[in-house]
């Protein structure tokens, strides 16, 4: 049984990491902008900096769901605002995801702790989520050698119809979002999962150490 609760910790705490990656990263305003300045973006869609910088407002706002659709009606036409709504559920269950990530997370690591199993912890956290080093490494490199591709497979996968494949030359959100801004976002939603494991591995050392003192304790006085 404590086999089975360290496994879904450490599924649980994945889940929870991507997703807190997912939305600090897509919610990130100030990447939008630099990437408006990066990828000329005021030429490619004719619209001025404080323009873009009032519809990415808008965008960020859906995607956190604190608007409908007319958040966006205003800027873009029936078909991007129709892949939007496929994008917020998205996000939507992104969301979901992140709260049961962290009742269940919170829940095994207190039943941990309460019953003093230190040493248990400790190995979860810190061995437990060297899988996910190994799937990050894969991606990378997918996703290096062939983007396009990987990104293609995404939404066919996620998605059930086609509304995803816009046209660069009439639909202002890939104009606005080219592949390259996907791409950026892609390593910085990596990077920052890299960062929340590393930190919750680290913990799982001092974990580890606490755990060896009190085994080691235990053993002087047996």
């Amino acid at each position: 049984m404590k086999r089975l609760i360290m496994i879904i910790l450490v599924i649980a705490l994945s889940f929870l990491f991507l997703a807190v990656s997912i939305e600090q990263n897509s919610y990130n305003k100030t990447y939008y902008i630099k990437s408006y300045y990066k990828y000329d973006i005021e030429n490619q869609t004719g619209k001025s900096m404080s323009e873009l910088e009032e519809i990415t407002d808008h965008i960020i706002l859906y995607l956190k769901n604190k608007g409908n659709n007319e958040l966006l009606k205003p800027y873009f036409n029936e078909r991007e605002v129709l892949h939007m709504e496929d994008v917020q559920k998205l996000f939507n269950l992104t969301r979901y995801i992140k709260y049961i990530g962290i009742i269940l997370s919170l829940s095994i690591i207190i039943c941990f702790i309460f019953k003093k199993e230190y040493l248990a912890l400790g190995k979860t956290l810190c061995f437990g989520l060297f899988i996910n080093h190994i799937l990050l490494i894969i991606l990378g490199i997918l996703v290096r050698v062939d983007f396009n591709k990987y990104f293609n497979y995404f939404h066919l996968i996620f998605f059930t119809n086609d509304l995803w494949i816009l046209d660069p030359s009439t639909d202002l959100m890939i104009q606005m979002l080219p592949e390259d801004f996907f791409f950026g976002m892609a390593k910085n939603i990596m990077l920052s999962f890299l960062i929340y494991l590393a930190i919750i591995q680290i913990i799982g050392c001092f974990y580890i150490r606490r755990g060896r003192k009190i085994y080691e304790r235990g053993n002087r006085k047996s």
